[in-house]
């Protein structure tokens, strides 16, 4: 089988010589062309050509008709008739050119021969030759700069001449070539041998060779680079580790570079006789380090291996160090309790030095030094409830697997409380689509004090209950400016604030701002429309936040009257975050308005709301002023009635006899313990042709203890015996020393001065025959006239008619006649020891129209 393939391979290989001669021989079997000086020249010179036709191959065998053409890259440069032809060409380009000679007959061209010309340039001398050899089992390799393309071939000879008269050599033939490696190994272990090396260039044109380079084994072996390398951290310390590697035996020196992974400079180290150990201190506990390391063979030659594959690794944890930068604010819930919301920043990782696991907050009560409450938790923020009474303080410390961070304590205060210690001229300016540039002047009075200032922000959210993260970046107190960019994003309204804080005290200035605004996308929605005390409340829903496009500086409510052309009236309203209803007064009663609302940033107008249709109702306001006014003349004519049926009756006995001596009185000493009192007759319809004059009431207390009765009264419908109804008896003891508050307690209870003793008696005579008439018996005290009851509890609810005052001492009768009892109740009233008309007030709640 072997042998059939290799007489296939020969069998191949001879055929393939046999077509290529055949086509040489073919290609130029009618005539040859010849190049003089030679087919390759150098960049520059100038070539004949010469083209003959070689005997009877013209085109009819006659050489008056023959006629040759010379091409160039196909293009026509020459042509001549008869058998032969010859061309000068100049300015040939570098690289190779084809020329090539035709035999023009009477319908074509038939190809005679060609020859193809190369135009180069001597090659320069190599430079820069150097040669190392890598590890103490590597081989010698040299390179060289070989200089400018030659467009020609160039072989390149690499010659090293050792002691002893060793000539090494090596060769290559590549248009690129510029290495080349010799095969052989030199040992450092004899440092006094000597070597030189040169590279010589060779092609037709010439040949060029390179300076010699001489050296020492020490000079050009370069180690390998370290391998194996493993790190330790004794005792799990953060900030010390111990490297270790593996290098070749005759390593003298090492270098080792080592950075943090986000860091793009080298920390350099350098280590004699190192012996593949070396320990590295001052690292950054928990952050993750990149090691490399290099070796050399001596202290003053050769050349550093290179380093070695990058050790990726990350330090332990320690405990945190630095202190939380704490900030917090205060807000009252309740007369007497207030919420504290605690936020705090991130502590950097270097002084982190571990992934925290959690924040410990603790509450405490200065004044006390009790501690009320301890809270752990894994946020950055932490809120609670606490009395609006008393000092508080807390503190906040972070925890890694290691340990505690040092406490950050704040007192409790009131950031805003200290007037004189406010900021003015607070402006907020964009710097960007991202940025803002806060700026302010220190307090007019007070600007020494400040010990430092805290410029806060977060995101405007009007509306909602979830409060947005807190955002703060404290300021010394020269500087009066501050960039925000932390969470800072476009068209988004924030609400900044700059405190200046002095000790446990401070004072604040508030702004909104914005970093980029247009007009808002929508307008505020109506939500309702109500009238009262005859104008108009509006009252609406906010923009939703993030079509706010900015702050909000004013709204508009627009109003029409319906079906109107006439341009809309409207007013402004200063934009409050808290505000969401606003009252008009320029609306007309029973005139229908059409209403809506729009949104106004620094931009511009946003599209209006929703529209309100709405009607102020002005007759309903113009019925509750007649029914006051009603109101107000009925009391004033129930006022001066019962003072004309006071003087009415003082006209019919111009003389008041004593009670205390009639012989009524004497005959029946116990009668009014016993007398039924009607207490719905005091009120008797009477009318009256004139207004008497003022009569003074007067009120006297004095020590009797009268027991009442109450009797059924007959003649009352069965719809009206309310008070009449009750058989109870009603005892009231006006001598009785209770305190004031118990005395007012017991004034409905009281029966006043002037009883009723009696009533009709069968005997007398009414003076108005279409009333029934009631005889009452009062108890008067001498030289005092026209007293009134103390208690409308003793006000008789009945009408009565007052009957002619007999010349005997009996009892007096009293009629009234303005007012049915039906439609009057008693008055709601309590006074001292003397009641006039000038103290007695009446108002609408005592009619029951």
């Amino acid at each position: 089988m072997a042998h059939t393939v290799k007489g296939w391979s020969l069998a191949l290989i001879f055929i393939t010589m046999w077509l290529v001669i055949k086509a040489k021989i073919d290609v130029c079997k009618r005539g040859e062309v010849t190049v003089k000086p030679s087919h390759v020249i150098s960049h520059g010179s100038a070539v004949n050509i010469s083209c003959s036709l070689k005997p009877k191959q013209g085109c009819l065998y006659n050489s008056s008709v023959d006629r040759l053409i010379l091409y160039k890259y196909g293009g026509r440069i020459s042509s001549h008739q008869g058998h032969s032809l010859s061309s000068q060409v100049t300015d040939l380009p570098l690289g190779k050119t084809l020329f090539v000679c035709k035999l023009a007959c009477t319908n074509s061209e038939i190809r005679i021969c060609g020859a193809e010309i190369s135009v180069g340039v001597i090659p320069e001398q190599p430079r820069n030759l150097s040669c190392i050899q890598k590890g103490e089992r590597g081989t010698v390799v040299c390179t060289w700069d070989r200089g400018r393309y030659t467009h020609l071939y160039t072989t390149y000879t690499l010659q090293l001449n050792g002691p002893r008269n060793v000539v090494w050599q090596k060769q290559c033939k590549d248009h690129y070539c510029d290495h080349l490696d010799l095969g052989i190994n030199l040992t450092p272990e004899s440092p006094e041998s000597s070597f030189t090396a040169t590279v010589t260039a060779h092609n037709s044109l010439g040949n060029s060779s390179s300076p010699a380079l001489t050296f020492s084994a020490l000079d050009i072996v370069i180690p390998l680079p370290p391998w194996d390398i493993s790190i330790q951290f004794p005792n799990a310390s953060g900030s010390r580790c111990t490297l270790q590697w593996k290098d070749e035996g005759l390593v003298l020196l090492n270098r080792l570079r080592y950075r943090p992974r986000d860091s793009r400079s080298w920390n350099l180290v350098n280590v004699t006789n190192a012996r593949g150990r070396h320990h590295l201190l001052n690292l950054k506990p928990f952050t993750e380090y990149e090691f490399q390391i290099s070796s050399k063979l001596h202290l003053y030659k050769g050349d550093w291996s290179d380093w070695s594959e990058s050790l990726k690794t990350q330090t332990p944890e320690e405990a945190p160090t630095g202190m939380l930068d704490v900030w917090y604010i205060k807000q009252h819930i309740e007369y007497n309790r207030q919420q504290i919301s605690l936020s705090w920043k991130n502590l950097s990782v270097s002084e982190a030095r571990g992934k925290i696991l959690h924040y410990r907050v603790t509450l405490q009560e200065v004044t006390g030094g009790k501690t009320i409450l301890q809270n752990i938790t894994a946020h950055t923020s932490w809120t609670w409830v606490i009395p609006r009474t008393g000092n508080w303080a807390v503190s906040v410390s972070a925890a890694n697997s290691k340990g505690s961070s040092l406490p950050t304590r704040i007192n409790i205060t009131d950031l805003c409380g200290a007037g004189l210690l406010a900021p003015h001229e607070v402006s907020a300016n964009s710097e960007g689509i991202d940025k803002m540039v806060v700026t302010w002047q220190p307090p007019r009075k007070a600007a020494s004090a400040v010990r430092e200032y805290v410029v806060e922000w977060r995101e405007l959210h009007p509306g909602t209950d979830t409060q947005p993260p807190l955002n703060w970046l404290r300021r010394p107190p020269s500087s009066l400016s501050a960039l925000i960019s932390e969470n800072i994003k476009p068209y988004v309204c924030y609400e900044i604030r700059v405190c200046a804080l002095s000790g446990d005290q401070g004072g604040c200035s508030s702004i909104l701002g914005n970093s980029k605004h247009k007009a808002p996308l929508s307008g505020p929605q109506i939500n309702a429309i109500t009238e009262e005390k005859g104008s108009v409340l509006i009252s609406w829903n906010n923009i939703p936040a993030q079509e706010h496009m900015g702050c909000i500086l004013r709204y508009r409510i627009y109003w029409k009257e319906r079906d109107s052309d006439a341009q809309p009236q409207f007013c402004e309203i200063p934009h409050r975050v808290s505000q969401n209803s606003h009252p008009i007064n320029s609306l007309q009663p029973e005139v229908t308005y059409v209403l809506w609302m729009t949104a106004l940033t620094a931009a511009g107008e946003s599209p209006q709301g929703n529209e309100r249709e709405f009607c102020l109702q002005g007759k309903a306001n113009g019925n509750a002023y007649v029914a006051s006014s009603v109101c107000i003349a009925v009391i004033m004519v129930g006022i001066f009635s019962v003072r004309y049926f006071r003087q009415k009756s003082q006209s019919w006995s111009p003389k008041i006899p004593d009670p205390a001596n009639s012989t009524w009185a004497k005959k029946y000493p116990t009668v009014e313990e016993k007398t039924q009192l009607p207490l719905e007759r005091l009120l008797t319809a009477w009318s009256t042709p004139e207004e008497p004059e003022p009569l003074i009431i007067n009120e006297v207390l004095h020590q009797v203890v009268p027991v009442f009765r109450h009797p059924q009264h007959p003649n009352f419908p069965e719809g009206r015996q309310g008070v009449q109804g009750h058989e109870e008896d009603t005892v009231s003891n006006v001598s009785d020393p209770s305190p004031p508050g118990a005395l007012m307690a017991e004034t409905r209870k009281l029966v006043n001065l002037y009883k009723v003793l009696g009533s009709r008696s069968p005997d007398s005579k009414p003076a108005h025959p279409a009333h029934p008439v009631t005889v009452l018996a009062v108890d008067y005290l001498p030289t005092y006239e026209g007293y009134l009851p103390s208690n409308r509890d003793d006000l008789p609810s009945r009408e009565a008619s007052l009957t002619d005052p007999p010349e005997e001492l009996e009892p007096q009768h009293i009629a009234f006649s303005v007012f049915p009892s039906s439609s009057l109740h008693p008055l709601t009233f309590s006074c001292g020891e003397k009641l006039t008309l000038d103290r007695l007030k009446m108002g609408c709640d005592s009619l029951m129209l």
